[in-house]
């Protein structure tokens, strides 16, 4: 059986008329669930296959990129963190260096938001691209809740609280 990924409506407009694939930001945690055949793995395959048809961009930071490694090495050994770099570099997903720019981005929303600086760094790139952030973790439902980014979350059970369940 063959599946189409692409539909008409992930594509968004931009300068005037000129349609633009649209572009996500991937987390340690997406990576992970990927690679793990963990929740959320099904989605994070599919934006990979429309990233290889080029229907969507796929970013990763290079610190969300070391994340995933030092925490494969250290779950599963230096030969597996080995293999998983190797398949990463094989994915249709263009890994960002953190410029300067990136690290004093990433630097203001760390001193105004409690999450890990890692991840920081993923908010910073999604906001520089224009991007929607792919992750199931719950540490960045504040910074969606505060419209500071977008974020297509992978759990099954969505972090966001229900409507009147915020106080």
């Amino acid at each position: 059986m063959s599946r189409r990924f692409f539909s008409p409506e992930k594509k968004t407009l931009v300068k005037g008329n000129k349609l633009e694939p649209e572009r996500f930001v991937l987390d340690s945690y997406a990576l992970l669930a990927f690679f793990g055949d963990e929740a959320g793995q099904e989605r994070v395959r599919q934006l990979l296959e429309e990233a290889f048809h080029g229907h969507c961009r796929l970013f990763m930071s290079i610190v969300n990129l070391g994340e995933v490694l030092y925490i494969t090495e250290r779950e599963r050994g230096l030969p597996k963190a080995q293999e998983a770099l190797a398949r990463i570099d094989e994915l249709p997903v263009e890994i960002v260096d953190a410029n300067r720019a990136q690290t004093l981005a990433a630097a203001h929303i760390k001193a105004h938001w409690s999450v890990a600086y890692a991840d920081c760094f993923a908010v910073a790139l999604a906001k520089l691209k224009g991007a929607t952030i792919v992750t199931g973790d719950p540490e960045l439902i504040q910074l969606e809740m505060a419209s500071v980014v977008p974020i297509s979350w992978l759990a099954t059970n969505n972090p966001k609280p229900a409507a009147g369940q915020l106080s």
